[in-house]
């Protein structure tokens, strides 16, 4: 019987080439340029109200998408639940609501920590791609779960925040070996870290988001930490200002993103693939493929934004609302779309004139769309905003997270 060698990958050589050879760049700087011409117009003509309300339904959508890629299928209304306390008594069930929470809480520390950074005049890139951050993300992730949520297959338990110590293989690909993963991350770190600024740096993002998977740093929850990181690090260089991610266009094509990180592991496939122990062709495919994704979802939040027709939307739902006597009237359209396109607060008399209702009429209506979710306040009597029910996602948002309107 003639045994299989495996190689062990055990030197940062073996993951070469991290960056495609220049004489294949410009198609891929010309995407990323066209990436963050897109992010910045969609930036500039959002109505303010939209990243204000969008943050936090994105959070929770970007924690449904990463953890349904690894087949832990959570409803919306299960994490909606979750936020509020409120778990489930399926064991089952309430460990899909700890690790959605997990996520939500997660992005937003990582998203203040990164802010607090930039306050401070600090460089955030470096420390996006150093060890620690990835060590903190992953700590972040999991260091709250109970020790059933972090118990492996094979028994053991998952340490958060610990790099592995021993081997692990996923699917055909035998990770490095764990004693030369920190010198792995290292080399990782030098060379995406340290990318020059613009179009060069959002190529080496989508590269670093392969190499990271294929090193496998940690026994589980890779894919959430490499998928967090490749948001953060978009986040980090203004590109997504909370108005989209790149886990919705991820998990939307979830066959294909495994697929390209499967191709993407693979050996030099001959002499014309490049220089290094890895496919270039593959890594280069894989770079399109993250680019046109976040692209795609960039036009995709453009036309859901677009300020003109949100006014429509926005009497489409209360019509809707209207059917179904449950005390939305139309006649909060007008105001709602101001509130929307200004990002201002109102008082209760202003948007009680612009209802044009007769005063008992109008204050029924503000206190039932402020029991529906439409809108948001402070206090009993103070200033009114603009919010966005789970119920009117279908009208405000049409296909931004099918899976919520369904739920």
């Amino acid at each position: 019987m003639k045994l299989q060698i495996i190689k062990q990958y055990d030197a940062p050589h073996q993951f070469e080439p991290l960056l495609p050879q220049e004489r294949h760049m410009e198609p891929l700087l010309e995407k990323a340029s066209d990436l963050i011409r897109g992010a910045a117009s969609l930036g500039a003509s959002a109505a303010p109200a939209a990243a204000t309300q969008l943050r936090d339904l994105l959070r929770s959508m970007n924690s449904y998408y990463t953890n349904r890629i690894e087949g832990e299928h959570t409803r919306p209304s299960d994490i909606e639940r979750a936020l509020r306390k409120d778990f489930s008594k399926e064991s089952s069930v309430a460990r899909r609501q700890r690790l959605a929470v997990a996520h939500i809480d997660t992005e937003i520390s990582c998203e203040r920590l990164i802010q607090e950074k930039l306050a401070a005049g600090e460089s955030v890139v470096p420390w996006l791609y150093s060890t620690p951050a990835l060590e903190w993300m992953h700590l972040q992730l999991f260091g709250g779960l109970t020790p059933e949520d972090l118990t492996l297959v094979d028994g053991s338990l998952l340490e958060p925040g610990h790099i592995r110590t021993r081997a692990v293989a996923v699917g055909i690909h035998e990770a490095p070996v764990a004693a030369a993963v920190p010198t792995f991350l290292s080399r990782w770190e030098t060379v995406y870290g340290r990318s020059r600024r613009g179009e060069a740096s959002v190529v080496a993002l989508a590269a670093a988001h392969h190499r990271l998977a294929w090193v496998h740093p940690f026994l589980d929850g890779n894919g959430r930490v490499t998928r967090l990181h490749t948001h953060l690090a978009l986040h980090a260089q203004g590109l997504t200002n909370g108005l989209w991610s790149p886990l919705r266009g991820f998990a939307r094509t979830e066959e294909t993103y495994k697929a390209m990180l499967r191709a993407a592991d693979e050996h030099r496939r001959g002499d014309l693939d490049g220089r290094g122990n890895l496919t270039e062709a593959g890594l280069i495919d894989w770079i399109h493929y993250t680019l046109d994704t976040c692209i795609d979802q960039v036009r995709f939040m453009s036309k859901l934004l677009d300020v003109g027709s949100m006014r429509e939307r926005i009497q489409a739902a209360l019509i809707f609302e209207e059917s179904k006597k449950s005390g939305v009237r139309k006649e909060a359209a007008l105001a709602l779309h101001y509130l929307f396109s200004t990002n201002s607060e109102m008082g209760r008399a202003a948007f009680k004139q612009m209802t044009g209702l007769g005063e008992r009429v109008a204050t029924d209506l503000i206190s039932t769309l402020l029991k529906t979710g439409y809108l948001a306040t402070d206090s009993a009597y103070g200033a009114l905003r603009f919010a966005i029910p789970r119920s009117a996602l279908r009208f405000y948002f049409p296909d931004l997270w099918p899976e919520a309107e369904a739920d």
